[in-house]
């Protein structure tokens, strides 16, 4: 998250206006619903962790035990567990 100087960005209407109710203070501005992304849509890791995933479960499919999966991976056995068996 980044912070501005609101005299640097808002006119100087509004920043008086905002310091009615804070000054001093830190105001978290949220993104408008229709611009939120999903964790990871925007940095592509939510692909990568969907693809290694994926290389997981076909590994299992060929044979591959979960303790082997789990030192590959570096993932506790719990975890291979869960990515193995999710729907």
């Amino acid at each position: 998250m980044k912070y501005y100087n609101a005299n640097m960005i808002l006119p100087d209407a509004l920043v008086k206006e905002l310091q009615t109710y804070v000054q001093g203070g830190y105001i978290y501005v949220p993104i408008e619903p229709k611009r939120q992304r999903r964790w990871g849509e925007v940095s592509g890791y939510r692909q990568e962790l969907k693809e290694r995933n994926r290389q997981i479960r076909e590994a299992y499919r060929k044979g591959i035990p979960m303790e082997r999966l789990s030192e590959t991976y570096s993932l506790s056995l719990s975890a291979v567990r869960k990515i193995i068996y999710q729907k």
